[in-house]
């Protein structure tokens, strides 16, 4: 069957994409990339229309990856179970991901980096616990080992910056109180007890022990 389009109208609440009507009646929509060729008066077997709407799902996979992975990094398999959930198909999906590997815009490694580099930077934890994360976000092991023997840093360091707020807060407690509830944050940051032992007291000496020292002896002056 042949049919002739007979209107072609943008879409009022998306200027991207137009309305195709065929033989008087609306047909189909389509991205204005994949309609670019289209004008009024031309005929249209089956089998180009077909194709039209195949063409339209990979633009419109790309288009919401691209939405996607521009509202912050995203690893390969985060944008993956994105697009099967939105209802595209895996060879849709699958032709969406290479796409936007080639462009480099998908980077599993990359992505790693910058997880590692944030978490660095505003909350600090072990690297088991960084793998455990990368793990949920679908990132392959070698991958994550590569990213923190990059850019990991020390442990001891990051779990006394780790540290840092919460020795703050704990600066009045008891030295028993202070190395449980330091102690027991860190743990929860994924450092061992290797680490935590001696961040915890280094954390004391310098921003508790001198607190509860004055609180002492402004006590026995009074």
């Amino acid at each position: 069957m042949v049919r002739e389009i007979t209107a072609i109208k943008a879409q009022k609440h998306n200027r991207q994409r137009v309305n195709i009507y065929l033989d008087g009646t609306f047909a189909f929509g389509l991205s204005r990339f994949v309609a670019g060729w289209l004008e009024v008066g031309r005929k249209l077997t089956d089998a180009e229309i077909k194709k039209l709407q195949e063409d339209d799902s990979y633009e419109v996979a790309f288009q919401k990856a691209l939405q996607f992975i521009n509202y912050r990094p995203r690893s390969i398999d985060e944008t993956r179970r994105r697009l099967l959930k939105k209802g595209f198909s895996e060879e849709v999906v699958e032709t969406t991901i290479v796409k936007l590997q080639e462009r480099n815009w998908l980077n599993d490694l990359e992505f790693a980096q910058l997880w590692i580099e944030n978490r660095n930077t505003f909350r600090p934890r072990s690297a088991r616990l960084l793998t455990q994360e990368l793990r949920l976000k679908g990132v392959a092991d070698d991958t994550i080992q590569q990213a923190l023997d990059k850019f990991g840093g020390d442990e001891n360091e990051l779990a006394y910056q780790a540290g840092i707020k919460k020795a703050k807060q704990c600066h009045d407690e008891t030295k028993l109180d202070f190395l449980k509830k330091v102690g027991s944050f860190l743990g929860r940051r994924g450092f061992h007890y290797g680490i935590v032992k001696p961040t915890v007291e280094r954390l004391w000496k310098e921003f508790a022990s001198s607190e509860s020292e004055r609180l002492h002896n402004t006590e026995k002056m009074e």
